[in-house]
């Protein structure tokens, strides 16, 4: 038995999310369908970080155990074969029994990009959120700020999220603005369900003027969602992808420096 890590590029707009389900199309049964006709085998895919519906991802990684031998090029040509035009599988590693595409990531990393401008989007429509209103996004920054470290976020999940501990650290987290366009990058060893929209859709408020910059620190100590700002939309959200220890001989994008 041979354990195969993938690394994965996906337009969520069309799909139902990663997790499988009763409700069709998701990105594990599509992903899954694929490398199974390849394996000649069905294929059960442990995935780094679930995205929810409509969120996209720059580097999902995911494992499975196989029999079938192919080489590394072989799975990929092979699978994109059988995959739509939104999702690209970008490389094939064969790696030792001990890693783990979920428990074995030390880092995972998001970007949230809105356009900021008075009028709808067009081309950005389905990869990026708009906001009407001019940001502030030095106090945005500043707001953020308080987030850094390691917190109780329950002011930032989803009445829905399964996770055992609300505690999470956040290594970093940055706002920048180039133009009309407002990004947030983050990262963190691991999130809550609609942990990072909320905090955009938290943080804009305050970027609006609605809110002033000390308002995330005392709804983060609050840990009370409901006073929290709204959860912002999926098509800003791309999942960059998460990173592993060098031992595991991954591409570099997804390798701690």
């Amino acid at each position: 038995m041979t354990r195969i890590a993938f690394g994965i590029e996906y337009d969520g707009t069309g799909f139902l999310g990663w997790q499988s389900q009763l409700q069709q199309p998701t990105l594990q049964d599509t992903v899954g369908a694929a490398l199974s006709f390849v394996a000649d085998a069905p294929v059960t895919l442990v995935c780094s970080g679930r995205t929810d519906t409509g969120v996209h991802a720059r580097c999902q990684v995911v494992h499975f155990d196989t029999q079938a031998q192919r080489t590394e090029r072989a799975w990929v040509l092979g699978t994109n074969t059988r995959l739509p035009g939104s999702v690209c599988l970008r490389w094939a590693r064969v790696v030792a029994d001990d890693f783990h595409a979920r428990y074995s990531a030390r880092e995972r990393r998001y970007r949230y990009r809105i356009v900021n401008r008075p009028v709808r989007l067009a081309l950005d429509a389905r990869m990026a959120t708009w906001e009407r209103v001019a940001l502030d996004v030095d106090a945005m920054q500043e707001a953020c700020n308080a987030l850094v470290g390691t917190h109780d976020f329950s002011s930032f999940r989803t009445s829905a999220c399964q996770a055992r501990s609300p505690v999470r650290h956040v290594s970093a987290l940055a706002w920048r603005r180039r133009g009309e366009e407002v990004t947030l990058r983050i990262s963190g060893n691991g999130f809550l369900h609609h942990m990072v929209r909320n905090i955009v859709g938290s943080a804009l408020r305050v970027g609006r003027g609605e809110a002033p910059v000390e308002w995330l620190a005392e709804l983060l100590a609050s840990r009370d969602r409901p006073r929290a700002g709204p959860t912002a939309p999926p098509t800003g959200l791309v999942f960059e992808g998460p990173r592993y220890e060098r031992c595991h001989g991954l591409p570099a994008e997804v390798t701690l420096a």
